[in-house]
């Protein structure tokens, strides 16, 4: 209760010193209210959206090159082959769908 009682003061104090003097009662009320309000999270939400950002995507020139030598092997053995960027390539063969997928490991 030592810290009500300072909180009251400390309120009364501060409203006389602006101009405005409370009564007991009043101060007594508005300390409630501020250590109640102590415990009450105030979650909100943002009113703006936040702006999303695009990457300009980095073609890999060898990882082109690569899929593009598979490509032309299979059409060399008749087979249609479709690049997808340069990370997958999708063929058909014997009525299966097939897809190859170049990854590049680095360090």
């Amino acid at each position: 209760m030592a810290e009500f009682e300072k909180l009251v003061n400390s309120i009364m104090a501060e409203c006389e010193k602006e101009g405005e003097p409370v009564t007991r009662a009043e101060a007594e009320e508005m300390a409630r209210m501020e250590m109640g309000a102590k415990d009450i999270k105030n979650y909100t939400q943002a009113t703006n959206e936040k702006k999303k950002t695009t990457k300009e995507r980095k073609i890999d020139i060898d990882k082109k090159l690569l899929l593009d030598i598979l490509k032309s092997a299979l059409a060399e053995n008749g087979i249609t082959a479709t690049a997808e960027n340069e990370v997958k390539l999708h063929f058909t063969h014997n009525n299966s769908k097939y897809t190859v997928t170049l990854t590049k490991h680095r360090k």
